[in-house]
C-alpha cells in the first residue's frame, strides 16, 4: 500500500532512528504542526508501521518502494569557464580545499547506503579511474559525443539508469551532505528560492516545477542534484533520444527533456534547500574566492 506524503516524511524521519522522538522533534524535522505529527503518529501506529515510538520492520518494508537504487554522475564536460585548471583535469576532479569536487557527493551517497554508482565520462576521461581507489563500486559509462553536444548526451548514454536514481551534475560541490538522503518520496530538484538571478532557474507554482530558464525573477535557483522516480525513469528512457535526435536539441542541458520538451508527462516537485548546503563554482575568479590556494593563477 503506498504511503501517504505525511506518512512518508514521519516515517523517513524516523528510519534511522534508534531512540523514539518526542513530537515536538518530529516537528521541526519535519516542518508539520505538532498537532498533524500527532495524527500521523496515531494512523502509523494503527498500521503497526510504528512500535513503542520506533519505526518497525512493517514500516521499513512500507519505505522500501521509495529507496534509492542508484546515483548517476554527469561528469564527461570541459569545464571550459574553469580554464587554466580544467586543462589537466576534469572539473569534477579539482580539489577545494584538498578534496576533491565529486567526492563531496560520493561521500554523501555512500553515506546514504546508495553503493550503485556510474559516473558518465568523457574529457581525460581515463582521469576518474583514479576514483577507483577511494571507491572501488564506480562503474563508468563512456560519451564518446561529449565534444560536440551538451549533456544531453551523457543523459542518452545513462538512460537506462534513471529510474529511482538521483542524477548529479558532478561539478557541484556539496556542503551539506544531509541533502542526499536515503529514500525519496517523488521526483525532483533540490533548489532555493530567489529573488533575481541570471542562472538557471527553476519556475514553481504550487511546488511543482512548470518551467526551466536562464534567468529570472521569484524563482528558484537550479542545482545539479535531482531525483527520478521509477515511472518517470522509465519515460526518461524513451523521452531522451526523442530529443536528442531533434533539430538543436544536442546542444541543450538534458534538464529540458523533463522541464520543457515533454513538461506535460512529468510532475516534478522542487525539494527547497538552503543557499549553503551546495557551492557553485563556475569560473576560475569564484574557485580563487573559495580557495586562496589558486590565487596565484
Amino acid at each position: 500500500m503506498a504511503l501517504t506524503r505525511n506518512e512518508f516524511d514521519v516515517l523517513e524521519a524516523l528510519a534511522e532512528e534508534k531512540e523514539a522522538m518526542s513530537q515536538r522533534a518530529l516537528s521541526e524535522r519535519t516542518g508539520k504542526s505538532p498537532a498533524t505529527v500527532n495524527r500521523i503518529l496515531k494512523s502509523l501506529t494503527d498500521k503497526k508501521y510504528i512500535r513503542n515510538g520506533l519505526i518497525s520492520t512493517t514500516g521499513k518494508h512500507a519505505l522500501e518502494p521509495y529507496r534509492v537504487k542508484r546515483a548517476v554522475f554527469i561528469a564527461a564536460g570541459f569545464g571550459s569557464r574553469l580554464v587554466p585548471i580544467t586543462l589537466n583535469t576534469p572539473k569534477p576532479l579539482v580539489r577545494v580545499k584538498g578534496v576533491r569536487i565529486i567526492d563531496t557527493l560520493l561521500d554523501a551517497v555512500l553515506a546514504a547506503g546508495i553503493e550503485e554508482i556510474y559516473i558518465v565520462r568523457g574529457y581525460l576521461g581515463e582521469q576518474f579511474d583514479q576514483l577507483l581507489y577511494k571507491y572501488p563500486m564506480i562503474r563508468f559509462i563512456e560519451n564518446p559525443d561529449y565534444r560536440d553536444t551538451n549533456n544531453i548526451s551523457s543523459a542518452l548514454y545513462a538512460r537506462e539508469l534513471l529510474q529511482n536514481a538521483y542524477v548529479f551534475e558532478a561539478d557541484t560541490m556539496l556542503l551539506n551532505p544531509k541533502v542526499i538522503t536515503p529514500y525519496q518520496y517523488c521526483c525532483n530538484y533540490l533548489g532555493y528560492p530567489v529573488e533575481r538571478t541570471d542562472d538557471w532557474c527553476l519556475e514553481v507554482r504550487n511546488g511543482i516545477i512548470r518551467r526551466i530558464a536562464v534567468g529570472g525573477t521569484d524563482c528558484y535557483f537550479m542545482s545539479g542534484l535531482s531525483y527520478w522516480d521509477a515511472k518517470a525513469g522509465a519515460k526518461l528512457k524513451d523521452h531522451i533520444p526523442l530529443a536528442y535526435t531533434s533539430p538543436g536539441n544536442k546542444e541543450r542541458i538534458w534538464d529540458y527533456v523533463p522541464l520543457d520538451y515533454f513538461r506535460n508527462e512529468y510532475e516534478v516537485e522542487v525539494r527547497i534547500c538552503d543557499p549553503s548546503d551546495f557551492q557553485e563554482i563556475d569560473n576560475l575568479k569564484e574557485l580563487q574566492a573559495v580557495d586562496p590556494n589558486y590565487r596565484v593563477i
